[in-house]
C-alpha cells in the first residue's frame, strides 16, 4: 500500500508558486537565479543576502553569552533582557510606549508573520496585502486554511501607492489586512495617510492589521517612516512583526519579534510553542546588548545601503530608454524594460546574466500568476543592492561596458 501524504504540503507550494506544470515541487526563483548566476559568472543582484559583513562588536558579544554558558533554552517568549531592548527600541525611535507582556521573540520575521496568520486568521478568512510581495505570505495562509488577496501597487511620484479603488473592493469581508512597510520590492514607504485609510478600513470591517517592517532602519534621504502601531499606540488589532536580520546584516541568525496586545501575543506564542518553542539564546543575548545600547550599526548600514543604491542607479541610467524606480527604503530597486523590447522580464534576465554579467529577479516572481500586477510587471527586474560595495560596483561597471547588450534586447 503506498503511503500517502497530508495534501498540506502541496497546497503550500501551489500558493507560493512552486509547482511545475506536473505538479512537482520547484526552487524558489531565489534559488534558481542563484545557481544560474554562479553557472554563468555573473553577479548575482537576485538574492537579498547582505555581502556587507555583520558588525565585529555584535560577533563578539555571541562568543562572551556562549563562553558565558548562555548556551540552553530561553524563555518561550524570549529573554527579558531583548524584551525589555525591543521596548526601549520602540520607544526610542518612534515614541512608542511597548510594555513587555507584549513582545515575543520570534524566529525571524517569517515565522512571526506565520505564527500570527495561524493564531488570527480564521479558517476560510481573507487576507488582504499588497502586490508584490514576499513569498511566505500566501504560503502562511495557506497553511492557516485562508484566501489569499491581493490589491495592486501602482507607480506613483517617488513611491508606489496602492489602488485604492480595487483596496475597498476587496478589503471587505477581510479578516486581516498585512502591511509591508518598507515595502519589498518597491522599496516605498507608506505615507501617514496610506496607513490612516488602511487602519479606518480595517475598524470598519473588523479586520486584523498585520504589519511586515523588516526593513524600518533602512529608509532613505530622510523619507519619513512611522509604524502603524507608533500611529494608533491603543489598537488591539494590530500586531507589529520586524527582526534584527536586515538591520545588522545576520539573516542567518532568524531573530524577530512581534508586538501585540498581551492576549494576543500569547494566542501567537502558542502557535510558536509548538513549532519551534524558543529562539537562539546566545544569539538573543548578543542582540539584546546592540538593540538596547542603540548600537550605531543600522544607521552605518543604511548609509552604505544608500551608497550602493546610488552606484546601481547611476549605471542603469546610462541605459538608454530604461525607466528605474528609486526605491526610498530596503534592499531593492525595481527597472523596468518595457521601452527598450518586448520580451519579458524572464527573458530579459537570461540575456543580463548570460551577456552582461548581472543576475536579478522578474519581479513577476512577486506576483499572484496571471494577476493584473503580474502584467503590469511583465517587463520588471528587481535588483538588489545590499551586496558589498565591490560587488555592486562591478555590476555597475559590466552594464556600463555592455550597453549595446541593453540596446539588443
Amino acid at each position: 500500500m503506498t503511503l500517502k501524504l497530508s495534501p498540506l504540503p502541496e497546497e503550500v507550494n501551489r500558493a507560493a508558486g512552486l509547482l511545475d506544470a506536473d505538479g512537482k515541487p520547484t526552487e524558489t526563483i531565489f534559488g534558481v537565479m542563484t545557481k544560474f548566476a554562479a553557472e554563468q559568472g555573473a553577479v548575482n543582484l537576485g538574492q537579498g543576502a547582505p555581502g556587507i559583513p555583520a558588525p565585529t562588536p555584535l560577533l563578539d558579544a555571541v562568543d562572551r553569552a556562549m563562553k558565558d554558558g548562555e548556551n540552553q533554552y530561553p524563555p518561550g517568549q524570549g529573554r527579558p533582557d531583548l524584551i525589555e531592548a525591543v521596548c526601549t527600541q520602540r520607544e526610542r525611535e518612534y515614541g512608542h510606549k511597548v510594555e513587555p507582556e507584549q513582545v515575543l521573540i520570534t524566529v525571524g520575521a517569517t515565522q512571526g508573520l506565520t505564527s500570527a496568520i495561524m493564531a488570527l486568521l480564521p479558517r476560510g478568512g481573507k487576507l488582504v496585502t499588497f502586490e508584490p510581495f514576499f513569498d511566505s505570505y500566501p504560503a502562511a495562509v495557506a497553511m492557516a486554511g485562508g484566501e489569499f488577496a491581493t490589491v495592486p501597487l501602482l507607480p506613483a511620484e517617488d513611491s508606489w501607492q496602492p489602488d485604492w479603488a480595487a483596496f475597498e473592493r476587496e478589503v471587505e469581508g477581510a479578516s486581516m489586512i498585512l502591511v509591508n512597510s518598507p515595502h519589498n520590492p518597491t522599496g516605498t514607504v507608506f505615507s501617514a495617510e496610506a496607513l490612516d485609510r488602511i487602519y479606518d478600513a480595517a475598524e470598519r470591517v473588523g479586520a486584523w492589521i498585520l504589519t511586515d517592517e523588516v526593513y524600518e532602519h533602512l529608509v532613505f534621504d530622510d523619507n519619513d517612516y512611522q509604524p502603524i502601531a507608533a500611529r494608533y499606540p491603543g489598537s488591539e488589532r494590530i500586531v507589529s512583526v520586524s527582526s534584527a536580520g536586515k538591520a545588522f546584516n545576520i539573516t542567518g541568525w532568524k531573530i524577530g519579534w512581534l508586538i501585540a496586545s498581551p492576549r494576543v501575543r500569547a494566542a501567537c506564542q502558542a502557535i510558536q510553542q509548538y513549532m519551534t518553542f524558543s529562539v537562539g539564546n546566545p544569539l538573543q543575548a548578543a542582540l539584546a546588548q546592540a538593540i538596547g545600547e542603540g548600537w550605531s550599526f543600522p544607521k552605518e548600514n543604511r548609509d552604505l545601503l544608500q551608497h550602493n543604491r546610488e552606484i546601481i542607479v547611476g549605471a542603469l541610467e546610462d541605459v538608454q530608454g530604461m525607466q528605474i524606480h528609486v526605491p526610498q527604503a530596503g534592499y531593492f530597486l525595481l527597472a523596468d524594460f518595457s521601452q527598450l523590447t518586448d520580451k519579458d522580464a524572464t527573458a530579459v534576465n537570461d540575456v543580463l546574466t548570460r551577456k552582461v554579467g548581472v543576475t536579478g529577479i522578474p519581479a513577476t516572481a512577486l506576483c499572484r500568476e496571471g494577476s493584473e500586477t503580474a502584467k503590469r510587471f511583465r517587463s520588471f527586474i528587481r535588483f538588489s543592492f545590499c551586496k558589498s560595495t565591490e560587488e555592486v560596483e562591478d555590476a555597475a561597471q559590466r552594464i556600463r561596458n555592455n550597453l549595446d547588450v541593453f540596446q539588443s534586447l
